[in-house]
């Protein structure tokens, strides 16, 4: 389609009274959503989901969270106001009532042409005089092999087929060597698997059942034909699944990577400001880990704003040499307050500007400016201090420094300036506050080790996590963003697991990272079964981190 074409198509859908797109969703990991299908939900009026987990990835993809006033507005698709699944019909009737006078995005699993309904449901908007649209997505078919480390077809396997086992299967036509791929098969398998040895296929054949494919919940079990059946009852395996059956199963042993993934699977407590947790939930969901983030700060303006008023007057006017930002917070509120002064980054001409670190940069980069000095070493207040030029009365005009900062931040490096010549306006930017505590279910998975590691971004978010949920349990995995963190950590108590080597989030994640690496790398070599920190004893995990 060319550029004209989809404008064409964009523009004929946005003008139309109603219009229905039939979307896939992909079978579960929201990064397999297309580009098309992520422009059509934000535009969409009306969502209508297939399975539950469709509206936590919407709200996902669109930034949403449940309290939104804005988004679309949400139909269940799986199940009528009785609580009864819908038959096609069904479903294909509320397509169409919605889909006459707004425009909605019919929500599929994987892909709407492809094992699904979505050509039942399109005859009926044909029928009914709707127009509609088809987006496809990937099918679980090929996606949920593939994340389990298994390819459908290979230079020595060039064919493969698909049998939905729901249905009467002759299975004497699947006696050779092609790779089978089972949909709804995990309640029949031991029927199936006898009636492919029946028919000829060796009962050492591998076999892979994957269950709820490209989540963090995914889970392969391998076997063999003649074994499968015994095997999916001792592990008491539950739909959905994707079975794979034929030699391919065997590369999985160099092809997984996924399931190996240093993280994967772990549930990370991420204690953070509400607008903050973003950047650090997605570097963990990189390694596999499942982020729930829990606000335990709140970050207001200060009760008595004249002191901001006064310091802001003051740089216009020229009054500082130096402007020193220690917080992305710190960047974030002298913008504000710009913003609501009617002024831009031009007012910085003239002014030198100083970071705490690279994160703090990139704030006054994303501002169109440029800090004239970040500390090379440690990125801290004592780093900025060490690097920072005492007072030339020759080379500097002006002697004053402007330093927004959040009430409860230490005097040290105010102290240090003065001692380096300079005279400081330390000027209350914003006020930390600590958040509400979280729901119940947190605080009992908190202090019950549900979680398997917490990352701890600096002192406060310590603090203010042990004084409204409690400490975590002895056996999560506490991870740490420098030195004074790692203090206020054991202050409280908590033995400190992991210490990034650079007080940097990403230098964090990554840190953490390498543990669950290492971790798991130690108990392949020592013969044990790979579990999370949540799944062993506190002394299991001492053990481990002795080796």
């Amino acid at each position: 389609m060319t550029r004209a074409q989809d404008s064409a198509t964009t523009s004929r859908t946005a003008t139309l009274p109603g219009w229905v797109s039939f979307v896939g969703s992909g079978p579960g990991d929201p990064g397999l959503l297309t580009v098309r299908a992520v422009e059509l939900l934000r535009s969409a009026e009306v969502v209508v989901t297939e399975v539950p987990e469709h509206v936590e990835l919407v709200r996902t993809v669109l930034g949403l969270t449940e309290d939104s006033e804005s988004g679309p507005q949400f139909v269940d698709g799986g199940f009528g106001e009785d609580g009864q699944p819908l038959t096609h019909a069904a479903r294909g009737r509320v397509v169409v009532r919605h889909g006459k006078k707004q425009r909605v995005v019919r929500l599929m699993t994987g892909d709407p042409f492809l094992y699904a309904s979505g050509p039942e449901e399109a005859q009926a908007c044909v029928k009914a005089g709707v127009g509609f649209e088809i987006v496809p997505g990937v099918s679980s078919v090929s996606a949920v092999p593939a994340y389990a480390g298994i390819p459908l077809t290979t230079k020595a396997h060039r064919e493969m087929a698909v049998v939905t086992c729901g249905e009467k299967v002759d299975w004497s036509l699947y006696a050779d060597d092609r790779t089978l791929v089972l949909l709804s098969g995990v309640g029949t398998i031991t029927e199936c698997a006898k009636a492919l040895i029946a028919a000829g296929r060796s009962a050492e054949t591998p076999v892979a059942v994957t269950r709820v494919g490209t989540t963090t919940d995914q889970d392969t079990l391998i076997s063999t034909l003649g074994e499968v059946g015994a095997a999916v009852r001792a592990a008491r395996t539950q739909p959905p699944a994707i079975i794979v059956i034929g030699d391919v199963v065997d590369l999985r042993q160099t092809l997984s990577w996924f399931e190996t993934k240093p993280l994967f699977g772990w549930r990370v407590l991420v204690p953070r400001t509400k607008d903050q947790a973003g950047a650090l939930s997605r570097s963990l969901r990189e390694y596999g880990a499942v982020p729930d983030e829990v606000p335990t700060i709140s970050v207001e303006p200060p009760r008595n704003p004249l002191q901001m008023d006064k310091a802001v007057r003051g740089l216009v006017e020229g009054r500082y040499e130096w402007i020193a930002f220690t917080s992305v917070n710190a960047v974030k509120a002298v913008r504000e307050k710009f913003e609501e002064y009617g002024l831009d980054a031009r007012a910085f001409s003239g002014l030198k500007i100083a970071a705490v670190g690279d994160k703090t940069a990139e704030a006054i980069a994303a501002w169109g400016l440029r800090a004239d000095l970040v500390p090379t070493g440690e990125q801290s207040a004592a780093g900025l201090l060490a690097e920072w030029p005492p007072y030339d009365e020759v080379l500097d005009p002006i002697n004053r420094v402007f330093l927004p900062r959040a009430d409860i931040a230490t005097e040290n490096l105010v102290a240090g300036l003065v001692d380096l010549g300079w005279e400081c306006d330390d000027v209350t930017a914003y006020r930390t506050v600590r958040a509400t505590p979280p729901p119940a279910p947190t605080r009992d998975a908190i202090k019950t080790g549900k979680f398997d590691a917490v990352v701890f971004t600096s002192s406060s978010t310590v603090r203010n996590l042990v004084g409204i949920a409690g400490k975590p349990h002895p056996s999560t995995v506490i991870a740490v963003i420098g030195p004074a963190t790692a203090k206020t950590a054991e202050e409280h108590g908590l033995r400190v697991d992991v210490l990034a080597p650079k007080p940097d989030i990403d230098v964090l994640v990554d840190a953490l990272a390498d543990f669950g690496a290492a971790r798991r790398l130690a108990m392949i070599e020592a013969g044990e079964a790979v579990t999370r920190p949540s799944q062993r004893t506190p002394a299991g995990r001492r053990k481990i981190r002795a080796k």
